[in-house]
């Protein structure tokens, strides 16, 4: 599969072509299933909430549709008055067991390293909490200026306006929406829950089928 495009992005991407002629911007990238594979990690996470808590939880379901802040995820199997204490005890599991089995998304470091070769600052942001967002980029060695945990959708434009991020790379529509929100380019990865025709329909500016494909976006990008 090729890269996909919208059939007039030059508008949006100029702003991001014109910053790196002055010697590099910051490129934003989400973590789950974008730089950083966390399947295996949350799914086991919730299998033993569900034991524990004796709920039946499909965590292959789960792991279809990761994204959404965590609460909402647990809301699907739990009642509203007890999803605050799932979530505390989510977190609290997640480190021990999530993270000695995530791994880093093919292409992920091939693609920070060819924004660090152009003069640019890598930003992760990401709607995992801070502290398992900082965990994870730190246990995979992921050479990131800024991390940033807690924000979803829209609600990561302002984080990504304030470390001036020109371009934001994401598996799900909610980070299209994330580069809407910080007049970022909308780079989406169809490595998530999403398809490429879905992330094309939903406003991508840019749709790669991984971040294999990242640098030479980028370098045809900032050149062309």
């Amino acid at each position: 599969m090729g890269v996909l495009h919208r059939d007039s992005p030059e508008t949006d991407a100029d702003p991001l072509r014109a910053s790196w002629t002055g010697g590099g911007t910051a490129v934003g990238f989400d973590l789950d299933l974008t730089l950083a594979d966390t399947r295996a990690g949350i799914s086991a996470v919730y299998a033993a909430i569900a034991a524990e808590s004796g709920v039946h939880i499909d965590v292959d379901v789960v792991a279809g549709r990761l994204g959404p802040p965590l609460e909402v995820e647990l809301a699907h199997w739990f009642p509203a008055a007890e999803v605050p204490a799932m979530a505390d005890r989510y977190r609290a599991l997640y480190p021990g067991i999530a993270l000695p089995a995530t791994v880093v998304m093919p292409g992920a470091a091939a693609a920070l390293d060819a924004v660090r070769a152009r003069g640019g600052r890598v930003v992760v942001v990401s709607g995992k909490n801070q502290a398992d967002t900082e965990r994870t980029v730190r246990f995979l060695g992921l050479p990131v200026d800024v991390v940033v945990g807690g924000l979803f959708g829209a609600e990561k434009g302002s984080a990504l306006r304030e470390h001036g991020v020109g371009a934001y790379i994401g598996d799900h529509t909610g980070d299209v929406d994330a580069a809407r929100a910080a007049a970022a380019v909308a780079v989406g990865v169809a490595t998530g829950a999403f398809d490429a025709a879905a992330l094309t329909a939903y406003g991508a500016d840019v749709v790669l089928p991984d971040l294999h494909a990242f640098p030479d976006w980028l370098t045809g990008f900032v050149t062309g």
